[in-house]
Order: C-alpha cells, then sequence, then structure tokens
C-alpha cells in the first residue's frame, strides 16, 4: 500500500518526516537518498544490500569519468595500437 503525506523543508535543509511516514525508522539512523530530476527516493542505508552499494560507486566512478571527459582529461586511442597504450597503464 502506498502512503502520501506532505511536508516542507527548512532554511536549513531539514525535512520533517510525518509521524505516519516514521514507522520503521529509529532516531539517528541513516538514510539513504537517491534524487533523480524531480523525485527523491528515501530507504534505510542499513537495508541497502552489497549489489546497491556496487551500483552506487559504480554511478559514481562513472560521473567522475563523465566530468573527466567534458573537461578534455582524456587519451585518443586509435584501434590498431590499443593493447599497447593499455599495457602502459
Amino acid at each position: 500500500m502506498v502512503e502520501i503525506d506532505i511536508t516542507r523543508l527548512s532554511s536549513k535543509g531539514q525535512i520533517v518526516l510525518p509521524l505516519g511516514m516514521r514507522k520503521g525508522f529509529k532516531e539517528g539512523e541513516k538514510i539513504l537518498l537517491i534524487k533523480e530530476g524531480n523525485s527523491v527516493i528515501l530507504k534505510k542505508a542499513s537495508a541497502m544490500d552489497e549489489q546497491l552499494k556496487e551500483d552506487l560507486e559504480f554511478a559514481r566512478r562513472t560521473e567522475e569519468a563523465r566530468k573527466r571527459i567534458d573537461a578534455g582529461e582524456y587519451l585518443s586511442v586509435d584501434s590498431g595500437n590499443v593493447y599497447e597504450e593499455m599495457m602502459k597503464w
């Protein structure tokens, strides 16, 4: 069953979870936030499985690589010598 409620963002960036939405959460518990566009998902950090941790790390590294490529920080290699270039790494 989906539950829906409304809350506000404070000037300090804090959000109060309405009482009905706090079921299953404990004070001080870490919460994972995932933002995509205008949507935000909250999930107990303790409920993360190993695959999600790996996926988040992969997404972080991919975003860092994209930023380096956008900044022109990449090596251009033709297909004839890609193996030789990889062996230098």
